[in-house]
């Protein structure tokens, strides 16, 4: 496939989970990506994970792509202003950055939280989208798409006030930019992937890629997980869809996605994580009440831009 053969890519945080399956699927569709994180070989960003960002850049040319790495620490704007110039200019770009797996204080207040922890995410997932942003978009062709990644398209609580407020903060960075971005033919939208069986949830479960299975005898609801190539499948066709400007400013889950584009993940398998909640836990699904125009008014949202998604 190469539906985005000449196409450049930048998949800001690229080194493991959703932004390592993204930068994987842009290389099957034949596009060049640059592949940023910190991780290298002998030198982890992350305690206890062996990915880096090398090792998905030989991913992507194995594809079919061409991978190229660039260590980058998304929080130094020197850094980022020495990629985009390596870079030059370039067609997608995917912030994806988060790096905070160990930071998040899952089952405590704000008050309760170690409160330097809980400032490091805030500069890892919203400062380094920023950042990116401010020195890539200059250099996004016209036609180009600015891709955020969140987790889940609906207005309702994720568990923990800051991992709250990273993953709605993104959302309304892809709206903001759509309207900063009006007039040069560049389209911002939010992706959202599924249950994401990235490398980190395999381990927390104790399985692997070929067993994953078993975990699903114990928590059904893993068996309508997804890898993270799934998503970046996704995003791979909006990126060679010609109309994908019609998205503009909204948010978009990887099932709703793939059912559009008839994407399908690696097993040959189409997970959808909302219709299984809708029935397996009718309450959990009950409560993840979709983003609607009633909360893009209250962030004052003008009428003709407002982003809809409709409840199924």
């Amino acid at each position: 496939m190469t539906l985005l053969k000449g196409k450049v890519a930048v998949v800001a945080g690229a080194t493991r989970g959703a932004g390592r399956g993204i930068a994987t699927a842009l290389g099957e569709a034949g596009a060049t990506v640059y592949c940023t994180g910190r991780s290298i070989a002998g030198s982890p960003a992350m305690k206890n994970r062996p990915e880096t960002i090398h090792q998905t850049a030989d991913i992507v040319t194995a594809r079919g792509g061409v991978g190229i790495a660039v260590q980058c620490d998304h929080t130094r704007p020197e850094q980022v202003a020495r990629l985009f110039e390596q870079v030059g200019d370039f067609d997608i770009l995917i912030n994806d950055i988060w790096g905070s797996e160990d930071l998040v204080d899952w089952g405590k207040k704000l008050w309760e939280i170690d409160i330097e922890n809980g400032l490091t995410i805030i500069d890892r997932a919203i400062k380094t989208h920023i950042i990116t942003s401010h020195y890539g978009l200059p250099r996004l062709r016209q036609g180009g798409l600015v891709v955020e990644i969140t987790d889940g398209d609906g207005f309702f609580y994720r568990g923990n006030f800051l991992y709250d407020l990273v993953k709605t903060t993104v959302i309304r960075m892809a709206f903001g930019l759509s309207q900063e971005l009006q007039g040069r033919g560049v389209t911002a939208i939010a992706v959202t992937p599924g249950f994401l069986r990235s490398e980190w949830m395999l381990d927390h479960f104790g399985v692997t890629e070929a067993n994953w299975r078993d975990q699903a005898q114990k928590d059904p609801a893993f068996s309508e997980s997804e890898t993270p190539l799934f998503v970046g499948r996704c995003i791979a066709a909006l990126a060679a869809d010609a109309n994908v400007s019609k998205k503009n400013g909204r948010v978009f889950a990887s099932w709703d996605l793939a059912e559009e584009y008839a994407v399908e993940d690696a097993d040959g398998r189409r997970p959808h994580f909302k219709r299984w909640l809708q029935h397996n836990m009718p309450d959990v699904a009950a409560g993840w009440k979709m983003l609607d125009d009633t909360f893009y008014s209250y962030w004052g949202a003008t009428p003709y831009a407002l982003p809809t998604v409709k409840d199924e």
